[in-house]
């Protein structure tokens, strides 16, 4: 009654008209629909048999300002890998705010409602900027099995992060994530742009590919017991093609 009544008096609300997202949507054979009561929309496909999602909307991160470009998948990865790439001077805006919070404070821990981007600059440790190769100027990286990221990042998605340097400006945010077996791409996209769309979503496809090939040669290798890595690499099972639990 009350969102009624408030239309009302306010009139219908201004929403952008996301056609060319639909368009893209339409080109590769991907559903979309709009979000209802919302700017915004979805757009669902898949990767071969994995489900992923895309999404545009109102933001989630209080470091993106205006719409959200949200890209996600639920993989076949155990719990225990966390892995981030962002761009470095989000990287290093987190990293005074961390300071500032909880070192200035004299608080000795980090608490839940800190943002999971923030808490794993803490937990886990950077990636060498050497090992970020043509990416270390533009990019940081941190993760749980130092390893993995480096063969994540030395794979065909170092390419596809390349492509982005000149599309997008150097404080622009981007963080590229996996927690809890989620893939997650997070960047800003004020206005439908078919064009930047599809390049942010070349970035995601190839991350994904990379995650699940590396996730299929890490699982053959602990059951073969010739890893230090955790024993629960090789035990993760999930039902294949299940559909993201996602959503606005």
């Amino acid at each position: 009654m009350l969102k009624t009544l408030r239309r009302l008096i306010t009139g219908p609300s201004r929403q952008a008209d996301p056609a060319e997202l639909r368009q893209w949507a339409a080109d590769h054979g991907h559903g979309w629909r709009r979000v209802r009561d919302a700017n915004g929309c979805v757009i669902d496909g898949r990767l071969g048999p994995q489900p992923w999602r895309i999404e545009w909307g109102a933001p989630q991160r209080d470091y993106i300002s205006g719409m959200e470009l949200r890209m996600m998948a639920e993989l076949d990865l155990p719990k225990e890998l966390s892995a981030m790439v962002l761009n470095r001077q989000l990287m290093e805006t987190m990293e005074n705010a961390v300071y500032e919070r909880y070192v200035d404070d004299v608080k000795t821990r980090i608490d839940t409602n800190t943002p999971a981007e923030m808490r794993w600059l803490v937990m886990f440790s950077k990636t060498a900027p050497q090992n970020l190769g043509r990416l270390k100027e533009r990019y940081g990286a941190v993760c749980s099995i130092d390893p993995w990221m480096q063969q994540w990042l030395h794979s065909p998605l170092n390419d596809a992060l390349a492509a982005t340097l000149d599309m997008a400006a150097p404080g622009e945010p981007v963080v590229l994530s996996i927690g809890r077996g989620r893939l997650t791409l997070r960047t800003a996209l004020p206005a439908p742009d078919a064009r930047r769309l599809a390049q942010w979503f070349s970035v995601f496809e190839h991350a994904l590919r990379e995650a699940r090939r590396l996730g299929a040669e890490w699982r053959d290798v602990a059951g073969a017991g010739l890893t230090t890595q955790p024993s629960t690499w090789a035990k993760t099972e999930q039902p294949a093609g299940r559909s993201p639990d996602l959503g606005l």
